[in-house]
């Protein structure tokens, strides 16, 4: 008999497939005591196992490359933590084996955060997959991972860490749902740049039988379990036609009624420029630049290095728009060199333009290098900077634009809500705003985008969160600026829709929703975008807001 469970879709499509799940191990090793002459022995044994699940992960981001690439080398990051290191050195000398040191200290260091309540608690999904990694390879075990199937199969996990989901094989992975996570999870960012239908935060999702068969809507959060004939079609039929929509929507992001709205792409470096230009990107609307910086966490990237890399992306978009977010270094992505290692909480503290403030010479090599990776090129490049909490911000970072010889517009990102409040006071200091919703969200309802059981707050549907769209979009409008949206808000299309209507003038997404949204945008004027808006923010809850703003562009 079919049945409907209910949970948040993150990648749009349809999967309909067997259920298989994630492989799991108990992997806490025995306690046991070493005599004293063992603990150097036991030491190099673990370190030497760090540093072999370093350089998997780093590999697996090398293959996987894009958004991936950045999330595996902070992962790799975290697992030779200095910190972390010298607290399995400590457990060794008196007498733990290295496997149950590393266990051990990983477990203690999960538990100080959470009980701290740092931004990092959230990220216990990739803290976890460290720590399985290396005790598996200390004990000698396999790791617990994707299941070995020749048929195409719906993949379920209580979550999915990055180094396996980076690697899925859409062609086996026809989709997946997941028990924990939230909408800007590692997994449903990933689940987009790969193209699989996706849902998360799904309670119960473990409990589904093996072999089950289930059809997954990554657009509706809904997953059918034992879905009858009739639900099949209709999901087949809907499926069909989102294809048949997609195929017949090319060129810049229009409104039915010709308001352009342009579609950019979200990228992570020059690896994810070629899905980006063939799904018809207009440009870059977020060139995360943290990739650069992963490699080496003692010092910064030459100007040389950074010059190469930037100059790939912006000679891709010849004409176009390519805006370069500056380095956003702190909280989860923390920088030896750069960001503090002793704050109670790295997401308050001192994280984004706070570091780079900090830090003069690295910003000014960052907007050195940019300058001359643009030198001759007909691109026009535009430089924000996160985490700006007021004008005071936006001043000091146009200022060490100018100083570098930067010639390009320079622009804040909204993620604090004191920037959204306060817009038309940081836009006489700058020339664009780009809401970035996720740290937006994250902020404004005091709730971290990795953990599953605050999902709804991150839910980018939020009144309160349009709200502050709104405010944003309006004072730019009012001082003849533009407002985009770069979080993964803009990569649903009916909310795309909403975010034109509250007068944003681009979207920027992973390439992979270019298309959806590009034809979703087709199908409404900006008349009905704009009553859409107005429908949602009426109402009290995300999901009122989505059902008033369907109710409107159906015309019902």
């Amino acid at each position: 008999m079919e049945t409907t469970l209910r949970g948040v879709g993150v990648s749009h499509g349809v999967a309909i497939g067997q259920v298989r799940h994630m492989g799991t191990a108990v992997l806490e090793p025995p306690a046991k005591q070493i005599p004293a002459d063992e603990a150097e022995r036991e030491q190099g044994r673990a370190r030497q196992a760090v540093d072999a699940v370093a350089a998997d992960l780093t590999a697996r981001g090398n293959l996987a490359g894009g958004e991936a690439q950045a999330v595996l080398e902070a992962q790799a990051l975290m697992a030779q933590d200095p910190e972390l290191m010298a607290d399995v050195d400590r457990r060794i000398a008196v007498g733990s084996t290295a496997e149950r040191a590393v266990y051990d200290a990983f477990a203690a260091y999960r538990e100080l955060l959470a009980n701290a309540g740092e931004y990092l608690a959230g990220r216990v999904a990739d803290l976890d997959d460290v720590r399985n990694r290396i005790v598996a390879r200390l004990l000698g075990v396999p790791m617990p991972g994707v299941p070995d199937s020749d048929e195409p199969y719906v993949l379920v996990a209580r979550d999915l860490a990055p180094a396996d989901t980076a690697l899925l094989d859409p062609a086996l992975v026809l989709g997946f749902v997941t028990e924990e996570g939230g909408p800007t999870s590692h997994s449903a960012i990933l689940a987009r740049a790969l193209g699989v239908p996706a849902v998360v935060a799904l309670p119960g999702a473990g409990e589904l039988a093996e072999g089950t068969v289930v059809a997954v809507d990554g657009s509706t959060g809904e997953v059918f379990v034992a879905p009858d004939d009739a639900t099949r079609e209709r999901l087949t039929a809907a499926a069909a036609e989102r294809k048949a929509a997609l195929a017949a929507s090319t060129g810049p992001g229009l409104t039915a009624d010709g308001h352009k709205v342009p579609l950019l792409a979200n990228v992570g470096g020059p690896a994810d420029v070629p899905a980006a230009v063939e799904a018809g990107a207009e440009g870059v609307g977020l060139f995360r630049t943290e990739f650069l910086f992963l490699d080496d966490s003692e010092k910064a990237p030459s100007e040389e290095k950074q010059v190469g890399a930037y100059r790939q992306v912006l000679e891709a978009f010849p004409e176009g728009r390519v805006v370069v977010r500056v380095l956003d270094a702190g909280a989860d992505k923390p920088l030896d060199f750069l960001t503090p290692a002793d704050e109670p909480n790295p997401a308050l503290g001192v994280r984004g333009l706070r570091s780079l403030l900090d830090h003069p010479e690295v910003l000014r090599t960052q907007l050195t290098a940019l300058a001359k990776a643009a030198e001759g090129l007909p691109v026009h490049l535009e430089v924000m900077a996160p985490m700006v909490a007021d004008r005071a911000d936006a001043r000091a970072f146009a200022d060490a634009c100018r100083a570098a010889g930067l010639r390009a517009k320079f622009g804040a990102m909204v993620e604090i809500p004191s920037a959204a409040l306060r817009a038309r006071s940081i836009l006489q200091e700058v020339e664009f705003l780009s809401l970035g919703t996720n740290d937006l969200a994250q902020y404004t309802f005091a709730a971290d985008r990795q953990v599953g059981a605050v999902s709804r707050l991150q839910d980018p549907w939020q009144p309160a969160l349009l709200d502050l769209v709104a405010l944003s979009a309006e004072a730019a409008k009012a001082e003849g600026k533009s407002c985009g949206v770069c979080g993964e808000a803009a990569s649903d299309p009916l909310l795309a829709c909403v975010l034109t209507g509250l007068g944003v003038t681009s979207l920027s997404m992973g390439a992979a929703s270019i298309p959806y949204v590009r034809a979703a945008l087709a199908k409404h004027t900006l008349a009905q975008c704009e009553r859409a808006a107005a429908a949602a923010r009426a109402t009290d809850s995300a999901e009122e807001a989505r059902a008033a703003a369907q109710a409107v562009l159906s015309g019902e």
